[in-house]
């Protein structure tokens, strides 16, 4: 069933962003924006999809928002791969977007994807006046100053630092990074659904840590090919990791246990949240 719905859910997005993003037409930047946006896990989206139709929330309105944190996931990839931040040749088995064209082509389609993501969400499909309202104002907070680009600059100084991170440090900063855009979705369907999101917050905290140790797992243990990037550069780099301040095995218990947490937080969902509770397992068991 959460294969089927996980499908579903990455065919519905791609489509919807193929048929948002082709009315922009042919030149570099939109060329370089659908290419950034195509393929990947579609998590984020997914979890938009899902925890709106929790409260019966049509798929029609909820896509607004998924493609929205799509777009701006795609962004961070497309500024994270660039040569003054990771410096990375492949991103999902094909060449990162200023190895495709150019540094500043790669400026201007994550500068472009940030932006269309806000144009999706003030789109009057995508919900109500006020929701739209606060689905901007979240999405800006969550990918802003305050949440995904903090993290970045944290990681940035952490690599120019000289010490490596606690735990506390690089719990901190992943949550940040890697977190606040798993966290969106989770917030996105409550606000679709006017309901409250705390629970669902809950969960979108642990399955954010999770993946994040799941993500340094697979750097470790992981195939680069079913990856589709580099892999062992933070090893090789020094750079702390929940599996080197854990230890592999300490990192994958963690992990368990914040899925467990995850699941916990569900509970008030029922049956209709089996997807979201498959989707916390699925985080700690991929190969990519």
């Amino acid at each position: 069933m959460f294969k089927t719905a996980l499908a579903e859910a990455q065919d519905a997005i791609g489509g919807f962003l193929d048929h948002q993003l082709a009315r922009l037409g042919d030149d570099r930047v939109a060329a370089g924006m659908r290419y950034a946006t195509y393929g990947g896990k579609r998590l984020r989206g997914f979890l938009v999809l899902e925890t709106a139709g929790l409260f019966d929330v049509p798929p029609m309105q909820s896509l607004f928002a998924a493609g929205a944190v799509e777009c701006v996931h795609a962004y961070s990839l497309v500024h994270d791969d660039l040569p003054c931040m990771d410096d990375d040749d492949l991103r999902r088995g094909q060449p990162t977007v200023h190895r495709k064209w150019d540094e500043a082509t790669a400026v201007l389609v994550g500068d472009a994807l940030q932006t269309f993501a806000f144009d999706l969400l003030a789109r009057p499909d995508a919900g109500d006046a006020a929701q739209r309202i606060d689905l901007v104002a979240t999405l800006a907070h969550s990918s802003g100053a305050a949440g995904m680009v903090l993290g970045q600059a944290q990681d940035i100084a952490a690599e120019t630092a000289g010490a490596p991170l606690t735990l506390d440090q690089i719990t901190e900063l992943q949550g940040n990074k890697t977190g606040r855009l798993i966290e969106w979705p989770a917030m996105a369907g409550a606000i679709l659904g006017r309901e409250d999101p705390e629970a669902l917050l809950i969960y979108a905290r642990a399955i954010g840590l999770a993946f994040q140790i799941a993500d340094d797992i697979l750097d470790i243990e992981g195939d680069a090919d079913k990856a589709g990037k580099a892999l062992r550069k933070d090893a090789e780099a020094g750079k702390a990791t929940f599996v080197s301040l854990l230890g592999l095995d300490g990192a994958k218990a963690r992990a368990a246990d914040l899925v467990e947490e995850a699941s916990a937080a569900l509970a008030p969902y029922g049956e209709k949240a089996q997807n979201l509770q498959a989707l916390a397992r699925y985080i700690i068991a991929r190969d990519m």
